[in-house]
């Protein structure tokens, strides 16, 4: 790829960007809709319990299963 188009690609991505940056306006998630009721929002510990540890212990209790529970394996 020469100098002019990877200029050209760097100008487009960055317009592309600076548009999406412009256009989704996170102020506006501020504005309460009409029956708007959010609930009580989550603790620290309840978030990464939620978002990290709840699906490492799915992902190990799945693989845990698969293991034991694999008939592939010759009988010795």
């Amino acid at each position: 790829m020469d100098k002019k188009n990877a200029l050209r690609t760097g100008a487009v991505a960055a317009g592309t960007t600076l548009m999406m940056l412009l256009m989704s306006s996170p102020a506006l998630a501020l504005t309460r809709d009409d029956g708007d009721d959010p609930g009580p929002g989550l603790s620290v510990g309840e978030t990464l319990g939620l978002y990290v540890v709840l699906p490492i212990v799915l992902f190990l209790v799945i693989a845990g299963l698969v293991m034991v529970l694999d008939k592939s394996r010759k009988q010795a």
